[in-house]
């Protein structure tokens, strides 16, 4: 190939301005229809794996979203616990579906509250005790960088309600034990790691199917917690939730120190205080 381009002769000044023409032409004729084509790409289209590498923000979650996600889908009718009747939108094929006009705000709601604690500093920990929810708790965790722990294998009881026992009595003096939040991804398993958070006053979130109870939580978010589709777009928008938390705290952090210098260095520019002069009686 190099060698019949090395044998090919060099192009002449009027061979050279008809490229130029040429080429002047197409990318004229590109961008007059360029506007007309689509502009979807990998990048801004839906990607199976976005929702566990790449989770949208609480404000950018749609219907569509959770409906593609399969959290629409319940259990059989047989099996719905009669204080979810609130969140059912009907019964389709003896299967409950669950309404998404319910999960949307109330996912934002938990979205909030997450944001929250992280603002002012506090412990998450995510809970997804099955192989398949260990993988999306660890990267929800580290999403949000800072204050976020997971369980991905087994919540051990005993674990908030033994602690001396458990971690013994230097490490509960001195490192926090007791969570701010505990997010759980599947609470029907882990319905004793709620009742020790319930017994230490310790806010909790959980995707609640039609089989679940929904004030088994504080924060019930109504959706198909047999999805892993699912449980990764709710925990990677409550994960983007805790990031922004974070963010806001270490904002708070970097100003609360800007001003201290400032207080700090206004008091040593006006030196020590003299008390003023009393006049003489005399």
């Amino acid at each position: 190939m190099s060698q019949m381009a090395s044998n090919r002769p060099p192009l002449t000044g009027e061979q050279w301005e008809d490229l130029q023409e040429e080429r002047s032409n197409f990318k004229l004729f590109m961008d007059a229809l360029s506007q007309y084509g689509s502009t979807q790409t990998r990048e801004n289209t839906f990607q199976p794996h976005h929702t566990l590498h790449r989770p949208v923000a609480p404000n950018q979650i749609t219907l569509s979203a959770l409906m593609a996600a399969g959290a629409h889908l319940g259990h059989s009718k047989s099996l719905m616990n009669p204080n979810f009747t609130p969140y059912a939108y009907g019964i389709r094929a003896g299967i409950t579906v669950i309404d998404m006009d319910h999960t949307l705000p109330l996912l934002r709601r938990a979205a909030k509250v997450v944001r929250g604690v992280a603002a002012n500093g506090g412990s998450i920990v995510f809970v997804g005790t099955t192989t398949e929810l260990a993988t999306v708790v660890r990267k929800s965790a580290e999403r949000v960088v800072e204050n976020a722990y997971h369980i991905g294998s087994k919540w051990l009881p005993g674990t908030l309600t033994n602690r001396l026992a458990m971690f013994g009595a230097k490490t509960v003096q001195n490192v926090q034990i007791t969570p701010d939040l505990v997010i759980f991804l599947n609470p029907l398993a882990n319905l004793h790691a709620i009742r020790e958070c319930a017994q230490n006053h310790i806010p909790t979130i959980g995707i609640i199917d039609s089989n679940v109870d929904p004030r088994v939580v504080m924060y019930p978010i109504p959706a198909n917690d047999e999805s892993i589709k699912t449980a990764e777009l709710i925990s990677g928008v409550l994960s983007v939730a805790g990031r922004e938390g974070v963010e806001i705290h270490l904002e708070e952090e970097a100003k609360r120190k800007e001003r201290s210098k400032y207080i700090a260095k206004m008091a040593g520019t006006q030196g020590p205080r003299r008390e003023p002069e009393r006049a003489s009686t005399r």
